[in-house]
């Protein structure tokens, strides 16, 4: 079954007690006769593809990775990573009070704030895993080791799809970050600082290097990165380079989008199967993380996006179970009016894509404390096309769709509309076309060229992409997330204020500032 990639030795367990890029994984056994046999590199391949989503060595907590939280489940990459992306934009606003969270929406995190801190450490315990196996598997450590033959191609795939994990971890560290180390190679010396130039041309060195290496689209094994996965990094990376690193890259966006368009991905029927238990069957959806309520339990990714939305009146008389697929809702997240406003209605009758729940809600956020004031979204579900629950109705089997067909639609249109070259503005059409005649179930809200602009690529990526945590990215890409954007309760005032351009960026924690003297805190913190 797909979910059985999650399945790994309980052996490679991964320390925090060294705070900065270059953690180094702790073995339960020897290197030297763990990594004798060939099955112990496919159980720590997948331990690091797991570090996407689980939070430790037992589910569904009890053994974690990271232990500078109390809260185990706040530790899951997926859970921290939405928050980040979503919590501080015009998206989603959370009713919880935990220290710091509502932070993220006011847009006042410090160094201390510990979500900021878990996204950090969980993003260096990737690159430590990754370093690690990647080390492990070299041609020497394979000979010393005894590995031959076949096992020796098998490997080495695997070690390929480590580097590109690796890459797509510091490219969430360029983005999130900006300022970090870039190590490649675990040591026990203090890292040194990499400008974000330094950073972004490793990982588009790297993935030009991994290209031709990966597995040819949907060749892969499911929940494994493949050469579609990989163009799909690159189009991110090139779309934001402008931004981030301060260079046009925007023809290399389009030639990347064209890899993936012509990969043979094809849009679903559906918009909502996407976001239930049978996922896994998408045409559409190039990676995945994968979740399995039985194998693979934790407090975090989808798990935490399905309850998380679900409260009040949604959660009584039993409907939770018979519509979402759960035991109960956690009165968390609902959407600000500025993403209800998106849309032609509310109902989902004109746009599918608007799936709000709305009994029993105000539109406007009057106290975001409470969980009826903003529009519920139970967009992630835990129930098949059929309205079959998953295999348990605490912990999901959705799968976390980290990369989609229409993300590439968008990406090309919006790299033509920026003067990249290579690409067409009525192809650009076509494909928005193509998403949006799905939605609409017909041909009514097709738009022409001359309708096609950057504000309506912001906008139309909102509507397909909301709480897929793109929409901070997007926003610092279009200068609306700080100095320009107002939204509700941004800056914590009920009308929105703008706030502080530093923080396009977060701040490097101040644990890792005092654990490494090469280390200097981002500009403003």
């Amino acid at each position: 079954m797909k979910k059985l990639l999650f399945i790994y030795l309980a052996i490679f367990l991964c320390s925090t007690s060294c705070t900065d890029l270059a953690l180094t994984p702790e073995d339960g056994l020897p290197a030297t006769e763990v990594f004798k046999d060939p099955d112990a590199y496919r159980s720590y391949l997948a331990k690091l593809y797991a570090a996407y989503s689980l939070t430790g060595q037992d589910g569904p907590s009890g053994d974690g990775d990271i232990s500078i939280v109390n809260d185990e489940g706040f530790t899951s990459y997926i859970r921290v990573y939405w928050k980040a992306q979503e919590l501080t934009t015009d998206e989603a606003v959370i009713a919880w009070t935990d220290a710091g969270i509502r932070d993220l929406h006011e847009h006042s995190w410090t160094s201390e704030n510990q979500f900021v801190r878990v996204l950090y450490y969980r993003i260096a315990l990737i690159v430590s895993i990754a370093n690690d196996f990647i080390a492990q598997s070299s041609p020497e450590k394979l000979t010393e080791n005894g590995i031959t033959g076949s096992d020796v191609g098998v490997i080495n795939r695997y070690r390929e799809e480590a580097r590109f994990l690796r890459a797509l971890a510091y490219w969430h560290a360029l983005d999130f970050f900006k300022n970090v180390a870039l190590v490649t190679e675990i040591s026990a010396d203090f890292p040194t600082q990499s400008s974000p130039s330094e950073l972004f041309n490793f990982i588009d060195d790297e993935l030009k290097d991994l290209e031709n290496k990966l597995a040819a689209p949907r060749t892969n094994e499911y929940g494994r990165v493949d050469q579609a996965a990989l163009w799909m990094l690159q189009a991110k990376l090139y779309l934001n380079a402008e931004a981030q690193v301060g260079q046009n890259k925007y023809t290399e966006c389009i030639t990347a989008c064209k890899k993936v368009i012509d990969a043979g991905y094809s849009l679903d029927a559906e918009y909502r199967t996407l976001f239930m238990t049978e996922n896994d069957q998408s045409n559409e959806i190039i990676f995945a993380l994968n979740s399995d309520g039985k194998n693979s339990q934790n407090w975090g990714s989808t798990t935490f996006l399905v309850h998380g939305a679900i409260g009040g009146e949604m959660d009584s008389d039993g409907k939770d179970l018979i519509n979402y697929g759960i035991s109960g809702g956690w009165d968390g997240m609902r959407a600000t009016s500025s993403l209800v406003e998106k849309f032609p209605d509310v109902t989902g009758t004109i746009d599918s894509r608007a799936i709000f729940y709305t009994d029993g809600h105000n539109l406007e956020i009057d106290d975001i404390g409470t969980f009826t004031d903003g529009y519920a979204v139970p967009k992630y579900l835990n129930i098949s096309p059929d309205g079959v629950a998953g295999s348990d109705i605490t912990h999901v089997d959705t799968d976390y769709p980290m990369f989609r067909l229409p993300d590439a639609y968008l990406m090309y249109a919006e790299a033509v509309l920026r003067g990249g070259v290579g690409g067409d503005i009525g192809l650009a059409v076509d494909y928005i076309n193509m998403i949006r005649e799905r939605a609409y179930g017909n041909t009514n809200g097709n738009i022409t060229a001359a309708e096609l602009d950057l504000d309506f690529i912001l906008d139309e990526r909102s509507r397909e992409l909301y709480w897929e945590a793109t929409r901070r990215i997007d926003l610092i890409r279009f200068g609306q997330y700080t100095d320009q954007g107002i939204w509700p309760w941004k800056g914590n005032v009920k009308e929105g204020r703008l706030t502080e351009k530093f923080r396009d960026i977060f701040p490097i924690p101040a644990s890792d500032l005092l654990a490494n003297p090469n280390l200097e805190q981002n500009p403003g913190y």
